[in-house]
């Protein structure tokens, strides 16, 4: 059982660092689930207070990753209306069936909102581009994250080696 826990961990920690592009996965949670997967083995010692924080860790990047683009539309001069848009592309972009639509709805959203407001294309477009510029950031995070518990993951597999295996 520890041998199939252990590819199978293995397995949710690669995926993690795959769904850090991917919106229909979450990256971080689900490179946490391999390293939960791990710790459910009777070689690895349960150590809540590791798992705790790496969960935590994965929540507060879960979290942020809805306000990043956001926060980019404002810092490209994007008023109100553009950060609202961006919001609501957002959900708009998650609940489509467009492929690349959480990329999209946000710059869409941010574009039209600031269209909606002040009828000026280039300032649209530059808070479209902060949304853009957002998402991207927001995808890096999560992906350093998902390696990062990965790299735990080979870590803590690398130190027990020995008892997985009778060596």
């Amino acid at each position: 059982m520890d041998i199939f826990l252990l590819i199978i961990g293995f397995l949710f920690a690669l995926l993690g660092i795959i769904g850090s592009f991917l919106p229909v996965l979450p990256g971080p949670f689900t490179s946490w689930f391999g390293l939960f997967l791990l710790h459910l083995t009777e070689t690895i010692p349960m150590n809540w207070a590791f798992l705790g924080i790496t969960l935590a860790v994965a929540l507060i990047i879960w979290v942020i990753d809805y306000f990043i683009p956001a926060i980019g539309t404002k810092k490209f001069g994007g008023t109100r209306y553009g950060v609202i848009g961006t919001m609501i592309g957002l959900v708009v972009g998650l609940l489509s069936p467009i492929p690349f639509g959480i990329i999209i709805g946000p710059f869409i959203g941010a574009y039209i909102g600031e269209m909606l407001y002040e009828k000026n294309t280039k300032k649209a477009l530059k808070a479209a581009f902060g949304s853009f510029l957002g998402f991207l950031t927001s995808s890096f995070l999560k992906f350093i994250a998902a390696v990062i518990f990965t790299g735990l993951y080979i870590s803590k597999f690398w130190e027990y080696k020995a008892l997985f295996f009778n060596f």
